[in-house]
């Protein structure tokens, strides 16, 4: 085999391969050989058929294998003697004369053709010693507790019924059926029966609890409002319905005490360790908020810290992917780039340079890993998939064999795990700060476009 670059610029490469003809010859004949003793045909002994006869019977299509086998052989002494790592998928040229693909098959004629690919940057780790990042940490107030278990309490509130004839009045629970129409027709999910809504609760659109105000059991009302304009159901953003109501029962809502028999109904034995449990819960939430603004910084800190020519069809396929998410939440939302107060133009630069930063970081992350020895193992992932499993009850089995016989699938639990591990890694190497700030800075959103 002959290779010669004829392309290096920038991580872009490209070699002209030169297969002999001598060489993949030879590869047929031990192709040959290796059936001649296994071939059956007709008018043969096993083992008597000629490796001639064989030649002309399976000769191209053995050849095809050969030749395939060969190229794959290629590219990897190309990466190998080069020390070229692949950022993506190869792109083979071969001849398009048929006449010259034909003698290659017969074995007669040299394989020429080129491979063209990209190659992973090279990128110096060093050390984080110097890395200097603060973990964000919030002080829990009593009064979340309370308003944790305020909350368990109005969800699992007592109703009794009203006294006959009463009406209803705010945090009332009522059990209504109704038909909603847009003009004179019925609209589709606009249409229910025994549903419960406490009024003031916010669950229906705004404005039809309150007017429900004063309905009594039995009541047949109209209720009239408009949907928001930015309803999640386009057919009714921004549009005027009206709801036939019945009442057929309205409730007031009783008193409950926080003690041993409430906390039983959660599965606690008593109302201190509902508490405990309540606690613990909001804990882990404002862990769970430091932990990702700890993880924003450091991914922040290494996207300024490295700077390297970055593969172009990684950038492309990241950009895409973008992209399209972004065109297709438009479609969902109606909504146009001018109604965002930007213009396709500098949308489009801005999520270039989102997928600049992930495409960096996912390379950094994947050197530091490597450079680490990072890894994960197989009950990592299968505590990731349980994970998964747990938001999809009754599912489980079916999602379980999805993963299993899903190699990429199971790689995108995989990933997250990885880049955790390596986060953890380079944590433990930086100087890592504590710094209290309020419960309003500890949960404050961030750009998640960014992650």
């Amino acid at each position: 085999m002959q290779a010669t670059e004829t392309l290096s610029q920038g991580l872009k490469r490209e070699y002209q391969v030169v297969l002999p003809a001598g060489e993949l010859a030879e590869k047929l004949d031990a192709q040959i050989a290796g059936m001649k003793d296994k071939v059956q045909l007709k008018g043969f002994r096993p083992g008597k058929v000629p490796v001639a006869h064989l030649k002309r019977v399976y000769g191209k299509s053995i050849m095809g294998d050969v030749v395939q086998e060969a190229v794959n052989a290629a590219q990897q002494k190309i990466l190998d003697d080069n020390k070229l790592r692949l950022a993506g998928a190869p792109k083979f040229t071969f001849p398009e004369d048929r006449t010259e693909m034909d003698k290659v098959l017969e074995a007669s004629g040299d394989l020429t053709f080129s491979i063209t690919f990209e190659i992973l940057p090279a990128i110096e780790v060093g050390t984080f010693d110097d890395l200097e990042i603060e973990r964000l940490v919030a002080e829990i107030p009593a009064s979340d507790i309370e308003d944790s278990i305020k909350r368990l309490v109005e969800r699992n509130r007592p109703y009794n019924a009203r006294e006959e004839g009463a009406g209803a009045e705010n945090d009332d629970k009522l059990t209504i059926d109704f038909v909603g129409k847009i003009g004179d027709e019925a609209f589709e999910g606009g249409t229910a029966q025994g549903v419960d809504v406490v009024i003031g609760s916010g669950q229906f659109i705004p404005g039809f609890e309150e007017q429900l105000i004063g309905a009594k059991a039995g009541e047949d009302r109209t209720v009239t409002v408009t949907f928001p304009a930015d309803y999640s159901a386009e057919n009714l953003a921004g549009k005027e319905a009206v709801f036939d109501v019945k009442v057929t029962a309205v409730a007031v809502p009783a008193e409950q005490a926080v003690d041993d028999e409430f906390a039983k109904g959660f599965g606690f034995e008593s109302a201190e360790k509902l508490r405990e449990a309540v606690a613990e819960r909001i804990k882990g939430d404002y862990d769970k908020a430091s932990r990702e603004k700890l993880k924003r910084a450091l991914l922040d800190a290494l996207d300024k810290r490295y700077a390297f020519d970055l593969p172009q069809d990684l950038l492309e396929q990241e950009f895409q992917g973008i992209w399209n998410q972004a065109l297709a939440q438009q479609r969902t939302t109606g909504k146009t780039f001018e109604d965002e107060g930007t213009t396709e133009e500098a949308q489009r630069g801005d999520y270039r340079r989102i997928a600049e930063r992930r495409v960096r970081l996912g390379l950094v992350v994947a050197e530091v890993g490597d450079s680490a020895g990072v890894q994960v193992n197989d009950d990592e992932v299968t505590r990731g998939i349980v994970e998964q499993a747990r938001q999809f009850p009754g599912q489980e089995k079916m999602l379980w064999d999805y993963y299993q016989k899903n190699p990429q699938a199971l790689a995108q639990i995989r990933a997250p795990i990885f880049e955790d591990k390596v986060i953890d890694h380079i944590l433990s190497k930086a100087k890592v700060t504590e710094k209290t700030v309020s419960k309003e800075e500890l949960f404050k959103p961030m750009d998640d476009e960014l992650a």
